[in-house]
């Protein structure tokens, strides 16, 4: 033990922390190696999120300026990706409606998960709570996702948040059974009986206890959480009912191209393109983390 300015400074302990930082960065390491998957997806993910994310610094014309004389234009050295029937430059329409679109996965995501959580690990630990939490999962699933999502934004109108929301409330019951199923293994564990003989309360339990046991299989769906939320905002403003047409979407710009498909396939094609580039890249990454909590790959790495 050492002081250093009226501060105590336990050498050991600085080592000990140190040395569990260097396995934890050599473990993400080898995980990465061993998952080519999980890799790639990260890359295409950062850069797609940088690129969107900071659009304003790499659009070069405003994406809502109107410019009649330039309007069907295909790509060219003035509009990378061609321009729309109003002569809007498609390049930066797609960069600002990237931003919007996962901006929409990443928000139905994390409100997925926290509530399919919290409602999975009460669900998965009351059984009283779970006979009525699970018929209204299972009254939820019966619908078809899309059109139950088209109804409820009819009926709420169309903006980024209610479309948001509607994702998140479609999206939340396959997420709670998935948390439930993982709670009914682990509630008849050792550790929950010790827990409970040393008197902890039911929240500590549900949230100290089994929530971080329940992370691996939870981080997996939220990728796929992400991914279909995305799909399923493109389809919504596809359809008409998604975000504004005031704000650009990957959806509601292949919307647009659909009327000029004949004549104009740019408009739809390099937004479509994105889409299913990121689409793709958010799978990998959910492969890969599959494989990397896999119990038999990670004593391979």
């Amino acid at each position: 033990m050492t002081t250093t300015r009226g501060y105590n400074i336990d050498e050991e302990a600085v080592r000990q922390a140190k040395g569990t930082w260097f396995r934890t960065r050599e473990q993400f390491v080898r995980v990465l190696r061993k998952n080519p998957n999980l890799l790639i997806g990260l890359i295409i993910l950062t850069f797609f999120l940088l690129l969107c994310g900071f659009a304003q610094f790499w659009e070069r014309i405003d994406p809502l300026m109107l410019d009649p004389d330039d309007r069907l234009q295909g790509p060219n050295w003035k509009h990378w990706f061609g321009t729309d029937n109003a002569g809007r430059d498609i390049y930066s329409r797609t960069l600002h409606g990237g931003r919007v679109s996962l901006m929409v996965g990443f928000f139905v995501a994390v409100f997925t998960t926290l509530v399919g959580m919290t409602l999975g690990l009460i669900s998965g630990y009351t059984p009283k709570i779970d006979i009525v939490l699970q018929r209204i999962m299972d009254s939820i699933m019966s619908f078809p996702t899309l059109l139950l999502a088209l109804a409820l934004v009819a009926m709420l109108g169309s903006s980024m948040w209610n479309v948001i929301g509607v994702i998140s409330f479609v999206d939340t019951p396959r997420m709670v059974r998935i948390v439930r199923a993982t709670v009914l293994t682990l509630r008849e564990q050792m550790y929950i009986d010790a827990a409970k003989a040393l008197g902890a309360p039911t929240w500590r339990i549900l949230f100290v206890h089994l929530a971080p046991n329940t992370m691996a299989p939870v981080l997996v769906q939220a990728t796929y959480v992400f991914a279909l939320a995305i799909l399923t905002e493109a389809s919504l403003s596809f359809l008409g009912l998604g975000i504004p047409p005031e704000n650009p979407s990957w959806g509601n710009i292949l919307a647009l191209g659909r009327t000029f498909l004949q004549q104009a396939f740019w408009i739809s094609f390099f937004p479509g393109f994105l889409l299913t580039i990121n689409v793709m890249a958010m799978n990998l990454v959910g492969d890969g983390l599959r494989d990397a909590f896999d119990p038999k790959m990670s004593r391979s790495v």
